[in-house]
């Protein structure tokens, strides 16, 4: 056997004994695969937040949902944040147990949350989170536990 049919030969058992048969099964055209994302964008001055779902095809679907966010001397931050952590029933410690449910925090205690106070939506009301109707907030959780915080990014512009 001269060296190149052996070569071949090893290479070919190497490649059968840790299972991979093609090179898109050896992961080599995973980086050319649409990672799936999320991108909410909190709009301060149209107290909106968009929110664009790409998925692991590349399909995006993008959704429009009125907010409520910090009133003068609470305001929202602005920039660009990953989720920190979820609490799908939390309370507030600060604020006599108010209820934030579906909760996504993305910086110093802010967060993304749901909301009883739908009237108030499309004005600013809150003390800094994001208030969204429980329903949005529930599919915007939803989401980022299955896309997963790292996948997730959270913009708030004016």
């Amino acid at each position: 056997m001269n060296i190149f049919t052996r070569i071949i030969a090893v290479a070919t058992f190497a490649v059968a004994a840790i299972g991979v048969t093609t090179p898109s099964e050896a992961g080599f055209f995973t980086s050319f695969k649409p990672k799936p994302s999320l991108v909410a964008t909190v709009s301060l001055s149209e107290q909106r937040m968009y929110l664009k779902v790409t998925d692991e095809r590349g399909k995006t679907q993008k959704y429009v949902w009125k907010v409520s966010t910090g009133t003068s001397g609470f305001d929202t931050p602005r920039g660009q944040y990953r989720p920190t952590w979820l609490s799908k029933d939390h309370k507030s410690s600060q604020y006599d147990d108010a209820p934030m449910p579906y909760s996504v925090f993305f910086v110093n205690g802010v967060a993304i949350h749901g909301t009883e106070a739908v009237s108030k939506l499309g004005s600013r009301a809150s003390h800094g989170c994001v208030r969204l109707a429980t329903e949005n907030a529930a599919a915007f959780y939803n989401a980022v536990q299955a896309y997963g915080k790292y996948n997730t990014k959270i913009i708030v512009t004016n």
